[in-house]
């Protein structure tokens, strides 16, 4: 019993209250709007540098850059080897230098290879795009978002007597 005392004294001696600094009045500004962000964004980037966030540009256009370039080498070999094979179907001799000795079969499905990856980064370029928009967006609606020193937390324990029970009990509330 009283050792359970000590330690519900102690947990109130312990209670503590850590402050930071007063922080000065908010400067009023221009209504910032993630709306207009999105708008912005249409254009890649345009979003993000009315967000303050310039310098996501060299990034999302890095992006652009790297999906363009995949769609485009996918697009030229898919339309090589179709016409490759197109040629071989109507009875011509193989042309595409490399691929002489390879069989019609094996033309094609490099044809379907190509085709299909040439879809993913198609895919994969609208999903930059996308994700060009929701981020403006997001960071639109999180411009106005403080992150500040004042990290303050209350631990306070208190003793709680309740009727049927001999020995009281402990509740510690925190406060962020």
């Amino acid at each position: 019993m009283r050792c359970r005392m000590f330690i519900m004294a102690c947990l109130l001696a312990l209670t503590t209250t850590a402050g930071a600094q007063a922080l000065p009045d908010a400067v009023p500004t221009a209504e910032h709007s993630p709306k207009k962000a999105l708008l912005l964004s249409l254009l890649p980037g345009a979003g993000q540098v009315y967000n303050g966030q310039a310098w996501k540009i060299p990034i999302i256009y890095g992006a652009f850059a790297g999906t363009g370039y995949l769609v485009y080498n996918n697009y030229s070999r898919m339309r090589a080897f179709k016409e490759e094979y197109l040629h071989r179907a109507g009875g011509g001799e193989p042309q595409m230098e490399g691929y002489t000795g390879y069989p019609n079969s094996s033309i094609y499905s490099l044809y379907q290879t190509y085709n299909k990856n040439f879809q993913l980064y198609v895919i994969v370029t609208a999903a930059v795009y996308g994700l060009n928009l929701i981020d403006a967006y997001v960071f639109g609606h999180l411009y106005d978002f403080q992150i500040n020193d004042d990290l303050t937390l209350n631990v306070s324990p208190s003793l709680i007597a309740t009727p049927f029970q001999v020995n009281p009990a402990i509740a510690c509330s925190f406060t962020f």
